[in-house]
């Protein structure tokens, strides 16, 4: 009886291949170093929303740089940008960042 018990599924939410593979492309997003500091650094920004013209000091890479590690988190839907004049605002996506905590607890 006690086997039983043990091998019963612990959530009864469904958890699917495609939310297997959305979730996998945000954790590979955040796998990388520099990715994870400028998610932080838009996270724990206390307006919540970032110019990319900081990231360039900030982070010490080149702008080519930090725009390619901002395009991937924007494919893994973990922020949004929106285009003020020349530069670009970063916020981070509040229902992705919903769905990973709800995944992680």
């Amino acid at each position: 009886m006690a086997i039983a018990a043990c091998c019963s599924p612990e959530s009864t939410t469904p958890f699917t291949h495609d939310d297997a593979t959305r979730l996998a492309r945000v954790f590979a997003a955040l796998g990388d170093p520099i990715r994870l500091k400028l998610f932080t650094l838009i996270a724990r920004d206390p307006s919540q929303e970032v110019c990319a013209c900081s990231f360039v000091v900030e982070l010490q890479r080149s702008q080519p740089t930090i725009s390619h590690h901002l395009k991937i988190l924007r494919e893994a839907e973990l922020i949004t940008g929106t285009k003020r004049g020349t530069w670009i605002w970063y916020s981070v996506n509040t229902q992705a960042l919903s769905e990973v905590r709800e995944f992680l607890s």
